[in-house]
Formats: C-alpha cells, structure tokens, sequence
C-alpha cells in the first residue's frame, strides 16, 4: 500500500473522528441547555403554586385591591398556558412585574406585612426567586457555551452541517430593571 494512501486514510480517520467528537459535544452541549431551561422550569413552577396561596392571603387584608391581585393571577395563568421557552420567559416578565406591584401594595398594610403566613409565603417566594436568579445564570451560562461552539472555528463546520441553531438567552426587560410604581 503507498504511504500516500495511508497518509489520505489517516487523515480521513481523524476528521471522521473529529467531526463525531464535534456532534457529540453538540448533542452534549444542547441537552444541557434543555436540562438548565427545566431548572427554571421547576423553580417557576413552585413560584406559581406559591401565588395562589399569597393571593388569597393578601385578598383578606386589601379587597379594594382587586386589579392589583386579578393581574397576578391573569400574570400566572399567562405562564401556565405558554408553551415554548421564548413565551415562558415574556410571561415569567409579566409575572415578576405583577409580583411586584404586589409586594409593594403589601406596604400600604401594616396588619398584613404582620400576618406570619403572608410572611412565610413571602420568604419562600423569596428564596424561590433567588433560586430562580441562580438557574437563569446556569442557564445562560450553558446557552453562552452552546453558542460559542456553534459559532466558532472549526465546530460551527460541523454545527451548520447538522442545522443545530444557536438558543435565546433569559434576559431582563427593560420593564423590570424600572422602579415599581404603585399609586393609590
């Protein structure tokens, strides 16, 4: 056999080898975008069993504050109903913002901001939203390093062969990094 049909299958072999080790790391890479997308998931979930609880406490104290409760509850029903990872995100914004409005309503009741269960409902949402916080940077993380594989040299060869597409990081809207403004 001469050398330069075992020179061509060598480097053969090695970009077969490399273009699986490429797929594979994609493959990895995806499915720990989906895994961290389902932490957020499982964290928004349990702040949506929360709400539920905490409306129904806060209706006691406030029942002229209906439109502030009917939007969390509408804000909730939103999420539940949405069904891609894009419009769980635009519906988790509108949620947080509600919960917001929320909170901030609380302090316009002193009997309520005493109530122990309003604030144990309140310090479970609380760290409920910083376990949130930690997933979406886990997340968004994960989207960061599944992105750059996608995009860069020689691996997005391999990334456009097999049509894998670049995910959407969990950002902030520009509505939630405002002052919460409640007026009465």
């Amino acid at each position: 056999m001469p050398i330069w049909l075992i020179v061509v299958l060598v480097v053969l072999a090695l970009l077969v080898i490399y273009i699986i080790g490429t797929y594979n790391s994609l493959i990895t890479l995806r499915n720990r975008v989906k895994d961290q997308w389902s932490q957020i998931d499982v964290q928004l979930k349990r702040r949506f069993d929360l709400i539920p609880n905490l409306v129904n406490t806060v209706k006691g104290y406030t029942k002229h504050e209906k439109d502030t409760l009917e939007a969390v509850i509408k804000a909730r029903n939103t999420y539940t109903s949405a069904v891609t990872p894009t419009e769980k995100m635009d519906a988790n914004d509108v949620l947080t913002n509600a919960m917001s409005k929320l909170f901030a309503l609380a302090e316009s009741y002193p009997e309520l901001k005493a109530n122990t269960n309003f604030l144990q409902l309140q310090s479970e949402l609380q760290e409920t939203e910083n376990k949130i916080a930690m997933a979406r940077q886990f997340y968004n993380d994960t989207v960061l390093t599944y992105n750059n594989k996608i995009e860069m040299v020689p691996s997005n060869i391999v990334a456009k062969l097999f049509k894998f597409t670049k995910e959407t990081f969990f950002e902030a809207k520009e509505t939630e990094r405002e002052n919460v403004k409640v007026e009465f």
